[in-house]
């Protein structure tokens, strides 16, 4: 059945490949259902809560993409977004519940958006130096996120970054296991950066870094706010900016890791990525149930990055990711544990980082009007920790060099429109 209908031979992959390429990236953004609860719990909405409402999104999205869409992409409510979230609640004196309701409003106005051919040509309209320097840009801010987490790169007063102390047990662990998984590699070894995370866990077990204190627990049960109330707190207080900020940031977060996950997995022909709808609608509609529950927009997520580089080819690996955090409802002890030790996960986003790399030997780099928009974005994207501003960078930096060169009708016009829209919504209502 699998086999058919996700057309495994097709794409040179088996139901085995599919798991563990799934339980990669499983692995790899787990940490949102405990990282988001805590987040949004700041904000005044129940810790329970969002830890269901969070399962149950990435549920939705990530089934959505893998049934529909069949591609290997997960989708969970976006770290960046409930930070904005939260900051919103605290900075305007509003309730969680009129926030959700920008959230919800938002969903339905991407679902509309997504049906309309606008993702799509969106997708399509983004020049081929953009997409490189989406993927490479991504490659960078995903691998030091793996670097953060490992202890390997801290903050510094003097030079904003610097080494972390390598004897710490976390780092140390981390690093062992970051040279674990590239000797599997290197030996071409099937499921390396499954196997390394899992060799990776078992060290930190015996080390006693990982201490569990039960396996099972009943998951409490999902609430619904009241989306009348809700929308009606939206018109209230005029909060059509921070619906117009979800909006934005939601699209091309979401938008830049499927064009960058994409061509690291060869899904994109010609520039043109296939069954585009149902991959944009997945976001919407995990955006939409995500708010109606009582969680911040959702979004496709980098760590898809980690299950592509493991194999993951079809959507199966989605479904894997989706069916592991059904799971995960009722497994919360033991998740909470291997998602509270980043030595595990960190070595897998440094390797995943470096495989999204490749695309830069494609952009010709003598030709600046074309090298300097993507070397932007491959800058922004680690330096503000967003994807969405990376591309934003990219989009307004790209027409203005092509116009002043006088390349200015190779541009798609909706490079145009999206370049003055980025302009006013950077300067007047960040979202970061």
């Amino acid at each position: 059945m699998f086999e058919n209908y996700f057309e495994l031979k097709k794409y040179g992959t088996s139901v085995k490949q599919e798991i563990l390429a799934g339980t990669t990236t499983f692995l790899t953004m787990v940490y949102i259902i405990f990282v988001n609860p805590a987040i949004l719990s700041a904000a005044g909405i129940p810790f329970e809560q969002v830890f269901m409402a969070t399962i149950i999104a990435a549920v939705i999205g990530t089934l959505t993409m893998g049934i529909f869409a069949k591609y290997p992409i997960a989708v969970a409510p976006g770290m960046g977004l409930n930070a904005y979230f939260t900051s919103v609640v605290a900075t305007q004196g509003l309730t969680y519940q009129a926030v959700l309701g920008t959230v919800f409003l938002a969903g339905l106005i991407i679902i509309i958006l997504s049906l309309t051919s606008l993702r799509k040509a969106l997708i399509e309209a983004i020049p081929a130096p953009l997409k490189y320097g989406i993927t490479a840009g991504i490659g960078l801010f995903i691998a030091f996120i793996g670097l953060k987490m490992a202890g390997i790169v801290v903050p510094s007063e003097e030079t904003m970054i610097t080494l972390g102390d390598l004897t710490s047990p976390v780092t140390a662990l981390a690093l062992g296991g970051l040279f674990i998984t590239l000797i599997l590699m290197a030996r071409r070894v099937s499921g390396a950066l499954f196997y390394g995370m899992l060799i990776t866990a078992v060290l930190g077990y015996f080390l006693g870094m990982l201490n569990f204190n039960g396996i099972v627990d009943m998951p409490p049960a999902p609430q619904f706010i009241h989306i009348g109330e809700a929308l009606s707190g939206v018109v209230a207080n005029g909060l059509y900016t921070v619906v117009f900020a979800f909006i934005l940031v939601t699209i091309f977060d979401s938008t830049g890791t499927l064009v960058g996950v994409s061509e690291q997995g060869g899904f994109m022909k010609n520039g043109k990525l296939a069954r585009t709808k149902p991959a944009t609608l997945s976001d919407a509609f995990a955006t939409s149930a995500g708010a109606a529950l009582g969680t911040s927009p959702s979004c496709a997520y980098i760590e898809s990055s980690a299950g592509v580089a493991a194999g993951g080819r079809t959507g199966l690996t989605s479904v894997v990711v989706a069916g592991l955090f059904l799971l995960s409802m009722f497994f919360s002890p033991v998740i909470s544990v291997i998602s509270g030790l980043p030595a595990i996960t960190a070595p897998i986003l440094i390797i995943v980082g470096s495989f999204m790399m490749e695309g830069l030997a494609k952009i010709e780099w003598k030709n600046f009007d074309e090298a300097f928009p993507a070397f932007a974005i491959i800058l922004t994207m680690p330096l503000t920790s967003s994807i969405a501003t990376g591309i934003a960078v990219g989009f307004i930096t790209y027409p203005v060099m092509k116009a002043v060169t006088g390349k200015g009708r190779e541009v798609h016009p909706l490079i145009y429109l999206f370049a003055v829209i980025f302009l006013i919504q950077m300067v007047f209502f960040p979202a970061h």
